[in-house]
């Protein structure tokens, strides 16, 4: 976990265009949700086999909510990664940010 923080902090200190950091920080965002599933995941099938239902149940409840916020992650990325790979064309397609900038 800490290692995938790391490689968040320094896509921020490598300073790259508006559009290209929210991507970046959105695809870290989902490899910390990756390893927060496979976590409670793992947890949970433990606790089945050790007859801990209650447990069990609690770290499913737990695993849907990262594999929610994994999901709500996806939809953003979506419109956020096309910015980004436009941020370096010479007549890129407006992001949000210069929309806003320009008044539309």
């Amino acid at each position: 976990m800490e290692g995938l923080i790391k490689e968040g902090a320094e896509l921020i200190d490598e300073d790259p265009a508006p559009e290209e950091l929210d991507a970046g920080l959105i695809a870290a965002a989902q490899r910390v949700e990756h390893y927060e599933m496979a976590g409670y995941g793992c947890v949970a099938t433990y606790a089945k086999l050790l007859g801990e239902t209650e447990a069990e149940s609690l770290l499913r409840e737990t695993f849907e909510e990262e594999r929610d916020t994994d999901k709500k992650l996806t939809q953003l990325s979506g419109h956020i990664n096309v910015e980004a790979a436009n941020s370096g064309e010479t007549n890129p397609t407006p992001t949000r940010a210069k929309k806003a900038a320009a008044g539309r």
